[in-house]
Protein backbone atom coordinates (compact mmCIF):
# COMPACT_ATOMS: atom_id res chain seq x y z
CA UNK A 1 0.00 0.00 0.00
CA UNK A 2 2.84 2.27 1.19
CA UNK A 3 4.40 1.72 -2.83
CA UNK A 4 1.16 3.39 -4.04
CA UNK A 5 1.81 6.17 -2.36
CA UNK A 6 5.21 6.35 -3.25
CA UNK A 7 3.54 6.05 -7.09
CA UNK A 8 1.23 8.76 -6.60
CA UNK A 9 3.57 11.44 -5.46
CA UNK A 10 5.26 10.85 -7.78
CA UNK A 11 3.05 11.26 -10.61
CA UNK A 12 1.55 14.12 -8.58
CA UNK A 13 4.67 16.25 -9.26
CA UNK A 14 4.92 14.80 -13.39
CA UNK A 15 2.08 15.52 -13.89
CA UNK A 16 1.86 18.89 -12.07
CA UNK A 17 -0.91 17.66 -9.49
CA UNK A 18 1.54 18.77 -6.43
CA UNK A 19 5.09 19.95 -6.20
CA UNK A 20 6.86 19.97 -3.07
CA UNK A 21 7.87 23.74 -2.39
CA UNK A 22 10.78 25.39 -2.49
CA UNK A 23 13.32 22.91 -4.50
CA UNK A 24 15.04 25.10 -5.85
CA UNK A 25 16.67 26.25 -2.06
CA UNK A 26 16.57 22.62 -1.41
CA UNK A 27 12.99 21.99 -0.63
CA UNK A 28 11.38 22.87 2.85
CA UNK A 29 9.72 20.52 5.51
CA UNK A 30 6.16 19.53 4.33
CA UNK A 31 5.48 22.55 2.32
CA UNK A 32 3.91 21.71 -0.91
CA UNK A 33 2.36 23.91 -4.11
CA UNK A 34 -0.31 23.04 -6.29
CA UNK A 35 0.28 22.70 -9.80
CA UNK A 36 -1.99 23.56 -12.60
CA UNK A 37 -3.79 20.89 -12.16
CA UNK A 38 -4.16 20.45 -8.62
CA UNK A 39 -5.21 23.83 -8.35
CA UNK A 40 -7.74 23.14 -10.39
CA UNK A 41 -8.79 20.21 -8.86
CA UNK A 42 -8.72 22.02 -5.58
CA UNK A 43 -10.86 24.41 -6.66
CA UNK A 44 -13.47 22.02 -8.07
CA UNK A 45 -13.71 20.40 -5.05
CA UNK A 46 -14.13 23.67 -3.33
CA UNK A 47 -16.98 24.34 -6.09
CA UNK A 48 -18.46 21.28 -5.45
CA UNK A 49 -18.67 21.87 -1.50
CA UNK A 50 -19.98 25.72 -1.43
CA UNK A 51 -22.58 24.70 -3.92
CA UNK A 52 -23.81 21.46 -2.03
CA UNK A 53 -23.43 22.87 1.55
CA UNK A 54 -24.11 26.45 1.06
CA UNK A 55 -25.54 27.52 -2.60
CA UNK A 56 -28.19 24.90 -2.05
CA UNK A 57 -29.33 24.91 1.03
CA UNK A 58 -32.18 27.44 2.16
CA UNK A 59 -30.16 27.50 5.63
CA UNK A 60 -26.48 28.11 4.91
CA UNK A 61 -25.10 31.31 4.20
CA UNK A 62 -21.04 32.06 4.05
CA UNK A 63 -18.53 34.66 5.37
CA UNK A 64 -14.79 34.99 4.53
CA UNK A 65 -13.27 36.11 7.47
CA UNK A 66 -9.68 36.90 8.17
CA UNK A 67 -6.42 34.86 9.14
CA UNK A 68 -5.28 37.46 11.68
CA UNK A 69 -7.80 37.76 14.21
CA UNK A 70 -8.07 39.73 17.68
CA UNK A 71 -5.64 38.02 19.76
CA UNK A 72 -8.51 38.13 22.73
CA UNK A 73 -10.33 35.76 20.78
CA UNK A 74 -7.83 32.63 20.71
CA UNK A 75 -7.44 33.42 24.50
CA UNK A 76 -10.96 33.03 24.59
CA UNK A 77 -11.50 30.16 22.86
CA UNK A 78 -8.38 28.68 25.17
CA UNK A 79 -6.46 28.27 22.13
CA UNK A 80 -3.27 29.98 24.00
CA UNK A 81 -3.16 28.34 26.95
CA UNK A 82 -4.46 24.65 26.00
CA UNK A 83 -4.30 23.98 22.14
CA UNK A 84 -0.86 21.50 23.04
CA UNK A 85 0.42 18.55 21.55
CA UNK A 86 2.71 16.55 23.70
CA UNK A 87 6.38 16.35 22.39
CA UNK A 88 9.33 13.78 23.26
CA UNK A 89 12.70 13.48 21.67
CA UNK A 90 14.70 10.61 21.26
CA UNK A 91 18.39 11.44 22.77
CA UNK A 92 20.34 9.48 20.02
CA UNK A 93 19.17 10.71 16.95
CA UNK A 94 17.69 14.11 18.14
CA UNK A 95 14.63 13.38 16.25
CA UNK A 96 10.93 15.08 17.48
CA UNK A 97 8.05 13.02 17.46
CA UNK A 98 4.28 13.49 19.05
CA UNK A 99 4.42 11.31 22.08
CA UNK A 100 0.63 9.94 22.29
CA UNK A 101 1.71 8.73 18.47
CA UNK A 102 4.75 7.11 18.99
CA UNK A 103 3.13 5.38 21.94
CA UNK A 104 0.16 3.99 20.12
CA UNK A 105 2.16 2.79 16.85
CA UNK A 106 3.91 0.51 19.27
CA UNK A 107 1.72 -0.24 21.90
CA UNK A 108 -2.08 0.51 20.59
CA UNK A 109 -2.51 2.51 23.88
CA UNK A 110 -4.21 5.62 22.99
CA UNK A 111 -2.82 8.00 26.03
CA UNK A 112 -3.45 11.16 24.02
CA UNK A 113 -3.49 13.82 26.77
CA UNK A 114 -2.03 12.03 29.86
CA UNK A 115 1.33 12.96 30.09
CA UNK A 116 2.90 11.22 32.93
CA UNK A 117 0.91 7.83 31.65
CA UNK A 118 3.20 8.70 28.57
CA UNK A 119 6.33 9.64 30.19
CA UNK A 120 5.56 5.83 32.18
CA UNK A 121 4.55 4.02 29.37
CA UNK A 122 8.23 5.14 27.23
CA UNK A 123 10.39 3.56 30.06
CA UNK A 124 8.46 0.19 31.19
CA UNK A 125 7.59 -0.83 27.77
CA UNK A 126 11.43 0.20 26.67
CA UNK A 127 9.34 1.48 23.71
CA UNK A 128 12.00 1.98 20.45
CA UNK A 129 12.73 4.79 18.63
CA UNK A 130 11.40 4.41 14.92
CA UNK A 131 14.33 6.03 13.05
CA UNK A 132 17.23 4.68 14.89
CA UNK A 133 16.06 2.09 17.38
CA UNK A 134 17.04 3.41 20.82
CA UNK A 135 15.12 3.73 23.97
CA UNK A 136 16.19 6.70 25.12
CA UNK A 137 13.82 9.40 25.67
CA UNK A 138 13.61 12.99 27.04
CA UNK A 139 10.72 14.30 29.21
CA UNK A 140 7.16 14.38 27.61
CA UNK A 141 6.35 18.03 27.36
CA UNK A 142 3.46 19.94 26.12
CA UNK A 143 4.23 21.68 23.18
CA UNK A 144 1.86 24.97 21.79
CA UNK A 145 0.87 24.63 18.09
CA UNK A 146 -0.31 28.49 17.64
CA UNK A 147 1.93 30.57 15.14
CA UNK A 148 2.41 33.79 16.75
CA UNK A 149 3.28 36.88 14.66
CA UNK A 150 3.66 40.48 15.99
CA UNK A 151 1.19 43.49 14.88
CA UNK A 152 3.48 46.16 14.38
CA UNK A 153 1.31 48.66 15.64
CA UNK A 154 3.13 50.78 18.49
CA UNK A 155 6.21 50.28 16.97
CA UNK A 156 8.12 48.94 19.82
CA UNK A 157 7.54 45.33 19.03
CA UNK A 158 6.87 42.29 21.27
CA UNK A 159 3.63 43.38 23.36
CA UNK A 160 1.56 43.10 20.35
CA UNK A 161 1.28 39.40 19.67
CA UNK A 162 -1.02 38.19 16.99
CA UNK A 163 -1.71 34.81 15.68
CA UNK A 164 -2.44 32.96 12.83
CA UNK A 165 -5.48 31.13 13.12
CA UNK A 166 -5.33 27.57 13.87
CA UNK A 167 -8.82 27.06 12.42
CA UNK A 168 -11.32 28.51 10.71
CA UNK A 169 -14.39 28.27 13.14
CA UNK A 170 -13.16 31.36 15.44
CA UNK A 171 -14.13 34.09 12.75
CA UNK A 172 -17.63 32.37 12.36
CA UNK A 173 -18.57 32.64 16.21
CA UNK A 174 -17.34 36.47 16.64
CA UNK A 175 -19.22 37.23 13.60
CA UNK A 176 -22.20 35.21 14.62
CA UNK A 177 -24.39 38.76 15.90
CA UNK A 178 -23.21 40.67 12.39
CA UNK A 179 -24.87 37.39 10.14
CA UNK A 180 -28.29 37.19 11.98
CA UNK A 181 -28.21 41.18 12.04
CA UNK A 182 -27.57 41.33 8.68
CA UNK A 183 -29.27 38.14 7.15
CA UNK A 184 -32.68 36.57 7.15
CA UNK A 185 -31.42 33.87 8.83
CA UNK A 186 -33.74 31.61 11.68
CA UNK A 187 -32.70 29.37 13.62
CA UNK A 188 -31.42 26.32 12.60
CA UNK A 189 -29.25 27.67 10.32
CA UNK A 190 -25.65 27.66 9.35
CA UNK A 191 -22.28 29.70 8.42
CA UNK A 192 -19.70 27.94 6.03
CA UNK A 193 -16.53 29.24 5.65
CA UNK A 194 -13.30 27.99 3.51
CA UNK A 195 -9.94 29.11 4.51
CA UNK A 196 -6.42 28.78 5.44
CA UNK A 197 -5.54 28.29 8.62
CA UNK A 198 -2.19 26.93 10.37
CA UNK A 199 -0.89 25.18 12.72
CA UNK A 200 2.82 24.22 14.42
CA UNK A 201 2.63 20.19 14.04
CA UNK A 202 5.29 18.13 15.83
CA UNK A 203 5.07 16.05 13.35
CA UNK A 204 4.17 16.83 9.53
CA UNK A 205 3.96 14.06 7.06
CA UNK A 206 2.40 11.79 4.73
CA UNK A 207 2.63 13.94 1.75
CA UNK A 208 -0.63 16.47 2.33
CA UNK A 209 -2.23 14.55 4.86
CA UNK A 210 -0.81 16.53 7.54
CA UNK A 211 0.17 19.84 6.80
CA UNK A 212 1.45 23.22 8.75
CA UNK A 213 -0.40 25.29 6.33
CA UNK A 214 -3.97 24.23 5.40
CA UNK A 215 -7.26 24.60 4.36
CA UNK A 216 -10.39 23.75 5.97
CA UNK A 217 -13.99 23.86 4.47
CA UNK A 218 -15.60 24.16 8.06
CA UNK A 219 -20.00 25.04 8.93
CA UNK A 220 -21.17 26.79 12.67
CA UNK A 221 -24.47 24.97 12.61
CA UNK A 222 -26.79 27.18 15.06
CA UNK A 223 -29.87 24.90 16.71
CA UNK A 224 -32.71 25.46 19.56
CA UNK A 225 -30.75 24.14 22.53
CA UNK A 226 -34.33 22.50 23.17
CA UNK A 227 -35.03 20.95 20.32
CA UNK A 228 -33.75 17.48 20.16
CA UNK A 229 -30.41 17.45 17.50
CA UNK A 230 -29.62 13.63 17.19
CA UNK A 231 -32.09 13.29 14.23
CA UNK A 232 -29.82 16.68 12.58
CA UNK A 233 -26.39 15.24 14.08
CA UNK A 234 -26.89 12.02 11.83
CA UNK A 235 -27.71 13.57 9.15
CA UNK A 236 -24.73 15.98 8.86
CA UNK A 237 -22.74 12.55 8.98
CA UNK A 238 -24.56 11.01 6.52
CA UNK A 239 -23.79 14.42 3.82
CA UNK A 240 -20.84 13.95 4.86
CA UNK A 241 -19.81 10.65 4.05
CA UNK A 242 -22.09 11.45 0.52
CA UNK A 243 -19.15 14.40 -0.05
CA UNK A 244 -16.67 11.73 0.29
CA UNK A 245 -18.20 9.45 -2.36
CA UNK A 246 -18.64 12.30 -4.33
CA UNK A 247 -15.00 13.00 -4.20
CA UNK A 248 -14.54 9.29 -5.72
CA UNK A 249 -13.87 7.26 -1.95
CA UNK A 250 -15.52 3.90 -2.49
CA UNK A 251 -18.03 3.36 1.03
CA UNK A 252 -15.99 0.44 2.24
CA UNK A 253 -12.85 2.76 2.42
CA UNK A 254 -15.07 5.21 4.93
CA UNK A 255 -16.42 4.36 8.42
CA UNK A 256 -17.13 6.19 11.86
CA UNK A 257 -15.61 6.60 14.89
CA UNK A 258 -16.68 7.48 17.69
CA UNK A 259 -14.94 9.44 20.09
CA UNK A 260 -14.72 7.83 24.00
CA UNK A 261 -16.87 10.20 26.65
CA UNK A 262 -13.78 10.20 28.70
CA UNK A 263 -12.10 11.75 25.63
CA UNK A 264 -14.46 14.40 24.40
CA UNK A 265 -13.80 17.67 25.04
CA UNK A 266 -15.79 19.15 28.22
CA UNK A 267 -18.28 21.26 25.88
CA UNK A 268 -18.86 18.40 23.73
CA UNK A 269 -21.67 16.04 23.79
CA UNK A 270 -20.67 14.25 20.95
CA UNK A 271 -18.25 13.95 18.57
CA UNK A 272 -17.26 11.44 14.95
CA UNK A 273 -15.27 11.15 12.98
CA UNK A 274 -15.82 9.99 9.25
CA UNK A 275 -12.05 8.08 8.69
CA UNK A 276 -10.63 6.95 5.28
CA UNK A 277 -8.83 4.39 4.63
CA UNK A 278 -5.49 5.40 3.79
CA UNK A 279 -2.19 3.58 2.61
CA UNK A 280 -0.17 4.37 5.07
CA UNK A 281 -1.54 3.53 8.78
CA UNK A 282 -5.19 2.52 7.69
CA UNK A 283 -7.80 4.52 8.86
CA UNK A 284 -7.26 7.72 9.94
CA UNK A 285 -9.73 10.87 10.17
CA UNK A 286 -11.02 12.56 7.08
CA UNK A 287 -13.80 14.62 8.28
CA UNK A 288 -15.42 15.78 11.99
CA UNK A 289 -17.99 16.46 13.53
CA UNK A 290 -18.90 17.87 16.59
CA UNK A 291 -22.00 18.93 19.05
CA UNK A 292 -20.43 21.99 20.57
CA UNK A 293 -23.10 23.32 22.72
CA UNK A 294 -23.23 26.50 23.03
CA UNK A 295 -19.59 26.63 24.53
CA UNK A 296 -17.94 29.43 21.87
CA UNK A 297 -20.55 31.79 21.85
CA UNK A 298 -20.27 31.85 25.21
CA UNK A 299 -17.05 32.55 26.32
CA UNK A 300 -16.86 35.05 23.30
CA UNK A 301 -20.11 36.83 25.23
CA UNK A 302 -18.46 36.90 28.12
CA UNK A 303 -14.64 37.93 26.97
CA UNK A 304 -16.56 40.41 24.73
CA UNK A 305 -19.10 41.84 26.59
CA UNK A 306 -21.19 41.06 24.08
CA UNK A 307 -24.82 39.49 23.93
CA UNK A 308 -24.41 37.01 21.30
CA UNK A 309 -28.27 35.98 21.16
CA UNK A 310 -30.70 34.87 19.16
CA UNK A 311 -34.45 35.89 19.22
CA UNK A 312 -36.96 33.47 18.58
CA UNK A 313 -39.87 35.97 17.77
CA UNK A 314 -42.65 33.28 17.30
CA UNK A 315 -41.79 31.85 20.50
CA UNK A 316 -40.64 35.36 22.32
CA UNK A 317 -37.73 33.63 23.85
CA UNK A 318 -33.90 34.86 23.69
CA UNK A 319 -31.46 31.97 23.97
CA UNK A 320 -27.71 31.18 22.84
CA UNK A 321 -27.98 28.77 19.73
CA UNK A 322 -26.24 25.29 20.50
CA UNK A 323 -23.84 24.10 17.71
CA UNK A 324 -23.29 21.27 15.57
CA UNK A 325 -19.82 21.56 13.43
CA UNK A 326 -19.21 19.74 10.84
CA UNK A 327 -15.34 20.44 9.51
CA UNK A 328 -13.76 18.72 6.49
CA UNK A 329 -10.19 19.33 5.71
CA UNK A 330 -9.36 20.53 2.39
CA UNK A 331 -6.07 19.23 1.64
CA UNK A 332 -7.14 15.71 2.95
CA UNK A 333 -10.34 15.82 0.38
CA UNK A 334 -7.87 16.49 -2.19
CA UNK A 335 -5.24 13.03 -1.51
CA UNK A 336 -8.63 11.12 -1.14
CA UNK A 337 -10.12 12.55 -4.45
CA UNK A 338 -6.15 11.28 -5.66
CA UNK A 339 -6.12 8.24 -4.13
CA UNK A 340 -9.85 6.58 -5.10
CA UNK A 341 -8.99 7.73 -9.01
CA UNK A 342 -5.53 6.61 -9.06
CA UNK A 343 -5.52 3.35 -11.08
CA UNK A 344 -2.99 1.07 -13.17
CA UNK A 345 -4.27 -1.34 -15.63
CA UNK A 346 -3.20 -3.73 -18.00
CA UNK A 347 -4.16 -2.93 -21.51
CA UNK A 348 -3.79 -4.48 -25.11
CA UNK A 349 -0.46 -3.67 -25.77
CA UNK A 350 1.17 -3.03 -22.16
CA UNK A 351 -0.15 -1.13 -19.56
CA UNK A 352 -1.55 2.48 -18.25
CA UNK A 353 -1.66 4.61 -15.20
CA UNK A 354 -5.07 6.32 -15.82
CA UNK A 355 -6.90 9.00 -13.25
CA UNK A 356 -10.35 7.90 -12.46
CA UNK A 357 -11.70 11.02 -11.34
CA UNK A 358 -15.95 11.46 -10.89
CA UNK A 359 -16.02 13.32 -13.95
CA UNK A 360 -16.94 16.90 -12.84
CA UNK A 361 -13.76 16.64 -10.43
CA UNK A 362 -11.31 16.23 -13.22
CA UNK A 363 -9.39 19.27 -13.51
CA UNK A 364 -9.70 18.84 -17.51
CA UNK A 365 -12.86 17.75 -18.57
CA UNK A 366 -12.12 18.09 -22.34
CA UNK A 367 -8.71 17.66 -24.37
CA UNK A 368 -8.82 18.46 -28.64
CA UNK A 369 -6.18 17.02 -30.83
CA UNK A 370 -5.54 18.10 -34.22
CA UNK A 371 -4.28 14.40 -35.55
CA UNK A 372 -1.03 16.15 -36.70
CA UNK A 373 0.22 19.77 -35.44
CA UNK A 374 2.04 20.35 -38.74
CA UNK A 375 -1.13 20.57 -40.96
CA UNK A 376 -2.70 24.24 -41.04
CA UNK A 377 -6.25 22.94 -41.87
CA UNK A 378 -6.11 20.62 -38.92
CA UNK A 379 -5.04 22.71 -36.42
CA UNK A 380 -7.26 25.59 -37.38
CA UNK A 381 -10.53 23.12 -36.95
CA UNK A 382 -9.02 22.01 -33.80
CA UNK A 383 -8.83 25.46 -32.34
CA UNK A 384 -12.05 26.05 -33.82
CA UNK A 385 -13.78 23.16 -31.76
CA UNK A 386 -11.46 24.37 -28.90
CA UNK A 387 -13.40 27.63 -28.71
CA UNK A 388 -16.78 25.91 -29.03
CA UNK A 389 -16.48 24.19 -25.98
CA UNK A 390 -14.17 25.84 -23.54
CA UNK A 391 -16.90 28.11 -21.81
CA UNK A 392 -19.19 25.21 -21.23
CA UNK A 393 -16.09 22.45 -20.23
CA UNK A 394 -12.53 22.63 -18.70
CA UNK A 395 -10.66 22.51 -21.72
CA UNK A 396 -7.30 21.64 -23.17
CA UNK A 397 -5.49 22.10 -26.68
CA UNK A 398 -2.86 19.45 -26.93
CA UNK A 399 -0.43 18.62 -30.10
CA UNK A 400 2.40 18.09 -29.10
CA UNK A 401 3.44 14.36 -29.48
CA UNK A 402 1.81 11.30 -31.54
CA UNK A 403 -1.80 11.10 -30.45
CA UNK A 404 -1.08 7.41 -29.01
CA UNK A 405 1.24 9.30 -26.08
CA UNK A 406 -1.27 12.21 -25.64
CA UNK A 407 -3.76 9.72 -24.49
CA UNK A 408 -1.10 8.38 -21.97
CA UNK A 409 -0.67 11.63 -20.59
CA UNK A 410 -4.37 12.58 -20.21
CA UNK A 411 -4.84 9.61 -18.83
CA UNK A 412 -2.47 10.16 -15.82
CA UNK A 413 -3.96 13.88 -15.41
CA UNK A 414 -7.54 11.96 -15.63
CA UNK A 415 -9.40 13.65 -18.08
CA UNK A 416 -12.80 12.21 -19.58
CA UNK A 417 -12.96 12.64 -23.05
CA UNK A 418 -9.77 13.33 -25.86
CA UNK A 419 -11.44 14.77 -29.07
CA UNK A 420 -9.33 14.08 -32.05
CA UNK A 421 -9.51 16.40 -35.55
CA UNK A 422 -8.42 14.43 -38.15
CA UNK A 423 -8.76 14.45 -42.12
CA UNK A 424 -12.01 12.98 -41.64
CA UNK A 425 -13.40 15.80 -39.92
CA UNK A 426 -12.32 17.97 -42.68
CA UNK A 427 -14.70 15.92 -45.28
CA UNK A 428 -17.44 14.94 -43.17
CA UNK A 429 -17.66 17.67 -39.97
CA UNK A 430 -17.33 14.58 -37.72
CA UNK A 431 -14.71 14.29 -34.72
CA UNK A 432 -13.34 10.88 -32.77
CA UNK A 433 -14.70 11.19 -28.98
CA UNK A 434 -12.38 8.97 -27.17
CA UNK A 435 -13.65 7.82 -23.77
CA UNK A 436 -10.97 7.80 -20.74
CA UNK A 437 -12.07 4.53 -18.64
CA UNK A 438 -13.69 2.63 -21.43
CA UNK A 439 -10.90 3.95 -24.20
CA UNK A 440 -13.98 3.23 -26.35
CA UNK A 441 -14.04 5.48 -29.54
CA UNK A 442 -17.14 7.07 -31.52
CA UNK A 443 -17.69 9.43 -34.26
CA UNK A 444 -19.92 12.78 -33.50
CA UNK A 445 -20.95 15.57 -35.41
CA UNK A 446 -18.99 18.81 -34.71
CA UNK A 447 -22.49 20.13 -34.43
CA UNK A 448 -24.08 18.11 -32.09
CA UNK A 449 -20.48 18.08 -29.90
CA UNK A 450 -21.70 19.73 -26.92
CA UNK A 451 -24.94 18.83 -26.36
CA UNK A 452 -23.72 14.78 -26.49
CA UNK A 453 -20.82 15.86 -24.14
CA UNK A 454 -23.35 17.68 -21.82
CA UNK A 455 -25.04 14.15 -21.43
CA UNK A 456 -22.13 12.26 -20.73
CA UNK A 457 -21.53 14.88 -18.04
Amino acid sequence: MQDTMQKLVALCKRRGFVFPSSEIYGGFANSYTYGPYGSQLKKNIKDLWWKTFVQNRADMVGIDGPIILHPKLWEASGHVGGFNDAMVDCKQCKKRFRADHVIEEATGKDLEGEIEKMQETLVTEKIKCKACGSSNWSEVRLFNQMFKTEMNTTGDGGEDVAYLRPETAGAIFIEFKNVIDSSRVKVPFGIAQIGKAFRNEIVAGNFIFRLREFEQMEIEYFIDPELEWEETFDNWLDMQEEFAIALGAKKEDLRRYEHAPEKLSHYSKKTIDIEYKFPFGGFKELFGLAHRSDFDLGVHAKASGQKLEYFDAKNNRRFVPHVIEPTFGLDRSILVSLLAAYTEEEIEGGSRIVMKFPKNMAPVQIAVFPLLKNKPDLVGKAKEVFDMLKNTFTCEFDDNGNVGKRYRRQDEIGTPYCITIDFDTLEDETVTVRDRDTMEQVRVKVGELKSYLQKEF
